[in-house]
């Protein structure tokens, strides 16, 4: 394993959730096969792609927060990421951010299922949906080259939003919820944003693109 995959396999965050898969899946893949399972796995991956995006618009980019605390929770999950866009330690979502979103989810869908099958195939999906949008966040970001148009094509939008105007390319994973949203651009119709690298200087979510 080269180094930049062992980087990503053995970061502490991607670990715990890679053991959490393994331990839910092997519990779904032993129990009788059912469509429904098919259909809540595909249900986590769904719910996971569009709070991706709701996330890290509505979230990760509110403006500043009065509260301290809330400020220093924002600082550590997305602020300082676009400070420092290429240290590994703010990359990927800390384990006290997913695993309690994690657990809301299961106990939601346990709740509206009363089975704990359902509810095992629906995280799984949630977390495989989940380390693919890690890996994706963290090719974007190291010197490794996406083998595909489509992976191409990803790493140069979230470089946008980045580099260029943070109001724009929230999907990191897939474009779908910039689709739905208005918020994926012809990059030469957006204006260079001055705030995308300081984001505590941010005070509003969007800007309209220049004509």
């Amino acid at each position: 394993m080269s180094d930049i995959y062992r980087r990503f396999f053995l970061f502490p965050d991607i670990l715990i959730m890679l053991v959490i898969l393994i331990a839910v899946s092997s519990y779904v893949l032993a129990q009788p096969f059912h469509w429904s399972i098919l259909l809540f796995f595909c249900l986590g991956l769904i719910v996971f792609s569009f709070s991706e995006y709701l996330t890290h618009r509505f979230l990760f980019h509110l403006p500043p927060p009065k509260n301290a605390l809330g400020r220093k929770l924002l600082k550590r999950l997305h602020y300082d990421h676009h400070a420092h866009p290429n240290e590994l330690h703010l990359l990927f979502l800390p384990v006290w951010y997913s695993l309690p979103n994690l657990g809301f989810f299961a106990a939601l869908t346990y709740l509206l299922t009363q089975s704990v099958v359902s509810t095992a195939a629906a995280a799984s999906g949630l977390i495989v949906m989940l380390l693919v949008y890690e890996w994706k966040h963290y090719v974007a970001h190291v010197p490794l080259k996406p083998r595909t148009r489509f992976g191409k094509w990803m790493k140069k939008t979230h470089l946008l939003h980045h580099f260029k105007n943070e109001h724009y390319w929230f999907g990191v994973s897939n474009p779908v919820g910039d689709w739905l949203f208005g918020t994926l651009k012809d990059e030469k119709t957006v204006a260079s944003s001055q705030t995308a690298r300081n984001l505590e200087k941010n005070r509003e979510y969007e800007k309209p693109p220049i004509s």
